[in-house]
């Protein structure tokens, strides 16, 4: 194609669109808008419906998880909607398997409530999981991610400043059309 035909072509594609769209013109984003899309954060909701006694610890860790970062927020799913996370209360180990990023399933096993492990640190855990962040084990306290490695004593159910950075930069690069899509599992 030569450059003389380039806008005729683009003439006609625009000709096309419109008579597609029913002869209306739309008016693009303006650049703040776009901005403004940019930097709200990836709602991603959570039905909490089976998590039995574990409901007010999966509440408070997604709350925790929505104090900590900004590129992405933990509703409850409204009734009749589809949650991007299951979470069910059950008698195994705590666990999560994510489908993608933002999606998937959280097991709260009372196995490791029962040995004394914190529900509102296993629920925030749980969360980080699919919020795309792997164990750190063996690792501190101070890191949410350390899991059950951290021992029983740990209570800490705050990410700390890595493990923020990491979702910022996962919903961040998800808002600009670079999410990761992949499934995973996770124990702990």
């Amino acid at each position: 194609m030569s450059f003389r035909t380039v806008p005729r072509a683009l003439a006609a594609a625009v000709m096309l669109t419109s008579a597609l769209a029913g002869g209306q013109a739309y008016a693009a984003p303006s650049p703040a808008a776009d901005r403004a899309t940019a930097l709200a954060p990836r709602v991603v909701t959570y039905d909490a419906g089976a998590s039995a006694e574990f409901r007010t610890a999966v509440d408070r860790g997604a709350a925790i998880w929505n104090e900590s970062v900004d590129g992405v927020e933990l509703r409850p799913v409204a009734t009749g909607q589809r949650a991007n996370i299951r979470v069910i209360a059950d008698n195994g180990w705590p666990r999560a398997q994510t489908t993608s990023l933002g999606n998937g399933t959280v097991w709260i096993g009372r196995q490791a409530v029962n040995e004394g492990y914190n529900t509102v640190r296993i629920s925030s855990h749980e969360f980080g999981h699919i919020l795309g962040l792997p164990d750190r084990k063996p690792g501190p306290c101070s890191s949410l991610m350390s899991g059950s490695s951290a021992g029983v004593g740990c209570t800490n159910p705050f990410p700390d400043a890595t493990e923020k950075s990491r979702v910022e930069r996962n919903f961040g690069a998800a808002l600009a059309g670079a999410g990761a899509s992949r499934e995973a599992s996770y124990v702990g």
